[in-house]
């Protein structure tokens, strides 16, 4: 697994060998990516469920000002911590190790992206959507990675819209974006 593109292009990124840590596929990856290319340079991010930190270390590479990687397992933390530090990011980065929805009701506002990859068939995405929102700026992106036999419907999470749902081959994601306000 490397980094698609930016400061740490083709850089190699560790990841866990474990069952129940599932790597984001490069198409993957590079779909976000071009989903969200415009707003990545000078965003705070917020990588859920990390896993090997591949999501956020892609964002700051890409000019993201700061991200927060969450993660409960701790050979996962132990990895995002490796990876995040061979990229140079150790600066522009906060590595925690807990559970993912707890993290989400005392985290700080001001987000402007999220990535929200939980594991398969446990109804977590739909909890973390509801919990994310008060933590998002104005024009903030939620961009979910699940299982395409999940369907969240056209569903708003508070201010989070529903933007579109793209599938490839086993995996969906499902973009929601919190309008900007319109200037009189």
């Amino acid at each position: 697994m490397r980094v698609i593109t930016g400061s740490c292009r083709g850089k190699k990124l560790k990841t866990l060998d474990s069952l129940d840590t599932r790597p984001t596929t490069d198409m993957v990856k590079e779909a976000v990516f071009s989903i969200i290319q415009f707003d990545v340079p000078a965003s705070s991010v917020l990588d859920l469920f990390a896993g090997s930190g591949q999501m956020g270390i892609e964002a700051l590479s890409r000019g993201a000002k700061h991200c927060v990687f969450v993660d409960s397992n701790p050979e996962a933390v132990a990895i995002v911590k490796e990876n995040v530090e061979s990229c140079g990011f150790t600066k522009e980065s906060r590595v925690l190790g807990m559970d993912s929805l707890e993290y989400l009701k005392v985290a700080k506002s001001g987000l402007d992206i999220v990535f929200i990859d939980p594991p398969y068939r446990k109804g977590i995405v739909e909890k973390a959507l509801e919990l994310v929102e008060s933590k998002l700026n104005e024009g903030a992106i939620a961009v979910c990675e699940h299982e395409k036999e999940l369907d969240l419907g056209e569903k708003s999470y508070g201010r989070l819209e529903f933007h579109k749902r793209y599938k490839y081959g086993k995996t969906a994601l499902t973009v929601y974006k919190i309008p900007m306000k319109e200037v009189d």
